[in-house]
């Protein structure tokens, strides 16, 4: 009978229910679950205990989060857990004490815990429950802003009423005391927003397209080196390159990531975005732009957003922040109350209270006026006023702080490491101004090198090591450069050194007319010839940067330290040889290093620098001689300068020397040495 294969299951019927064995549950959670339970979060967390007015109890922990891509600055949730007496039937309530998150989040986030504890099933346990909440976490803090409403105590003051006045303008109480007395308006609240409630169906409908936007994002956009996702699925790091640069705001120039929240009831509820890398005050233009346009395309899918950004930044940036105005109240305007006319009385000027009459208001003198209250009221003074600035003719306020952001102050003290550029060539440039530093830097502790980009003049930028967590700060001292000067400025550096420059943003002005680029500038690295035309009077100008020279700069006073380690030699000198002339662990037999084309960073091979970098690399177009140090454009065998070679061949099946092979069985037969004998032996000693 010929074997048939099916893919059926060979137990069709089910298994009765008799037969599943269930989990075993300790003898000491069936006897008493709520203290088996508060147990198991007294041996988990260490909280403080206390006892509340109705019987339950009260746990005081931090909750650490879990997850290591937490996006939130957040060391942990400070937790106020209460477990009622009647617990596990009754159910318990968390409160979140943390100071530093507001009010509208950790409603959130106390919302989401009792909706868990809403869809728990019999065996959760409060550790489970706990558990959860850990899990759920960032998307409790990245939903919307729960409202709140703020209680002001309304003091009682009417007893107040009947007191005499005392620091009241005379003129006013005269007036109003003639007249008709005017009751306080009192606000009315406005009407509290109802929460929104979608259907099951809607969730389902945003569940989808969700699901479909954001493979689309990371189908499109997943393959790029500076992509991430964080663990939710809710934030997606994504790399940008913004279509006019040139035309956003200073501050924005630099930008490459942004981070994209995608909500779990998208669309239901609106993507927002966050500019990385700066500052909160300076993005609030377009992240505001973006939500508002966000708010209005309902139907644009995630990538849609995405390149509306790109292409659009710099219309984004300049949009005007809307001002919040706050809602008027409604206010219920009150019946005048008919006063009672007092028998009129002789009435000194300046007296308030004829019970004390020795008490007199002066009026203080109209130069004492504050602007703007000067206009509303009226005084019997003379009217003149008196400015020294203004007889003298100095500068007033408004033309001082002009000419303080016009002009900028280098400060060119040589003190620190100096930058240079020893063999630099420019032509048809008459200045030369670096505007963004982008430098590799070494930890002085632990030697790792890091990456440090985005150095302005003036502005200190501090990074943590990777390794040993030392902080290293960099500031960069802007110097002009010209024929006559090869100095791009000074580094002030704390616990680094400099290895290297990575390619940076330079601002050329034209010799022919003084023109400068106009911004950003251009972009160019060590090695690099750069052409361009100036764009009012179209003359050549061109740029060639070298490798450039750190000095450190110290003062001939100061005292001789201890002994110093021996210095790398990391940077290239024309005509040493590299360190072990090139070669690495990895490839033996090539004799010169790799300057990567998607980082413009130098390596011996591909292994290398996928060991010291995070992205992929990309071809190599340059090289550096592993004998001469000369930096120079890719050749397979030999070099441009020295004309040595650069990968060790194979050796052949000769003797060649002694440098060749040596075992016979390898040997060619065309090679003499392999038919002939050793010398010595039995024959040796017969001759002799």
């Amino acid at each position: 009978m010929p074997l048939t294969t099916s893919r059926a299951q060979a137990i069709t019927k089910p298994v009765p229910s008799s037969r599943v064995v269930t989990k075993p549950i300790p003898q000491a959670q069936a006897e008493d679950p709520r203290k088996f339970q508060i147990g198991q979060i007294r041996r988990r967390f260490k909280p403080r205990e206390r006892k509340s007015e109705d019987g339950g109890t009260i746990l005081e922990f931090d909750l650490k989060p879990s997850d290591p891509d937490f996006p939130f600055e957040m060391t942990a949730l400070a937790c106020l857990l209460v477990v009622p007496q009647g617990y596990p039937e009754e159910s318990p309530s968390l409160r979140i004490r943390n100071s530093d998150i507001p009010r509208g989040f950790t409603i959130n986030v106390e919302r989401g815990f009792d909706g868990l504890v809403e869809a728990r099933t019999k065996s959760m346990t409060l550790l489970a429950l706990m558990g959860a909440l850990d899990k759920n976490l960032e998307a409790f803090l990245s939903e919307k802003k729960a409202e709140t409403i703020k209680l002001v105590a309304n003091a009682d003051k009417r007893h107040l009423e009947n007191l005499p006045v005392r620091a009241v303008n005379p003129e006013a109480v005269s007036s109003t005391s003639k007249g008709k007395a005017v009751q306080t308006p009192k606000p009315v609240q406005a009407p509290r927003p109802a929460p929104v409630y979608y259907s099951k169906v809607q969730k389902e409908e945003a569940q989808a397209k969700r699901n479909s936007e954001t493979r689309q994002l990371e189908a499109r956009l997943g393959r790029l080196p500076l992509y991430k996702r964080s663990g939710d699925g809710i934030a997606y790091t994504l790399p940008i390159e913004p279509r006019k640069r040139g035309e956003l705001p200073v501050p924005l120039r630099s930008i490459k990531t942004i981070v994209l929240f995608v909500p779990l009831l998208y669309p239901l509820q609106n993507c927002r975005i966050t500019l990385e890398g700066v500052k909160p005050e300076d993005a609030k233009a377009t992240e505001a732009a973006f939500e508002e346009r966000a708010k209005r395309e309902k139907e644009t899918t995630l990538m849609g957003h995405v390149n509306f950004m790109a292409q659009n930044m710099h219309v984004l940036a300049k949009t005007p922040l809307k001002v919040p105005v706050a809602d008027k109240p409604v206010v219920q305007e009150p019946e005048p109350v008919e006063a009672v006319e007092a028998e009129e009385a002789p009435v000194v000027a300046g007296v308030v209270d004829e019970e004390r009459s020795h008490i007199f208001h002066i009026p203080r003198p109209p130069e004492w006026a504050i602007e703007g209250e000067a206009e509303s009221e009226e005084s019997d003074g003379s009217d003149y006023s008196y400015d020294s600035e203004d007889f003298e003719g100095g500068p007033t306020d408004e033309e001082g702080e002009g000419e303080q952001e016009t002009l900028e102050f280098l400060d060119t003290t040589e003190r620190g490491t100096a930058l240079s550029f020893p063999f630099l060539e420019i032509y048809g440039i008459e200045l030369l101004e670096t505007t963004v530093l982008n430098l590799t830097i070494k930890c002085e502790r632990c030697r790792d090198t890091a990456d440090i980009t985005g150095l302005r003049n003036g502005v200190k930028k501090t990074e943590s090591c990777r390794k040993c967590a030392t902080v290293l700060g960099v500031t960069f001292r802007r110097d002009l450069i010209h024929t006559n000067a090869i100095r791009a400025g000074f580094l002030d550096l704390e616990g680094c050194v400099p290895v290297d420059m990575l390619p940076s943003t330079f601002l050329p002005t034209c010799s022919t007319c003084s023109e400068p680029f106009p911004a950003p500038g251009i972009v160019a690295h060590a090695a690099n010839t750069i052409t361009i035309n100036c764009r009012h009077c179209h003359a050549s100008m061109t740029l060639k940067l070298t490798a450039p020279k750190f000095l450190r700069i110290t003062s001939a006073a100061m005292p001789a330290s201890g002994p110093r380690r021996k210095r790398d030699m990391l940077h290239l000198h024309p005509g040493e040889a590299l360190p072990l002339n090139g070669r690495c662990t990895h490839c033996a037999k090539s004799y010169r290093w790799f300057r990567f084309s998607c980082c413009n960073k130098v390596y011996a091979c591909d292994r290398c620098h996928d060991e010291k970098e995070e992205h992929p690399n990309e071809r190599a177009e340059r090289m550096v001689c592993g004998w001469c140090s000369r930096e120079q454009a890719f050749r397979k065998e030999d070099c441009r300068f020295c004309g040595r070679g650069l990968v060790r061949k194979r050796g052949g099946g000769f003797w060649e020397g002694g440098k060749g092979t040596r075992d016979k069985a390898a040997m060619s037969r065309k090679d003499p040495r392999k038919y002939k004998r050793r010398g010595g032996g039995a024959l040796a000693k017969k001759k002799d």
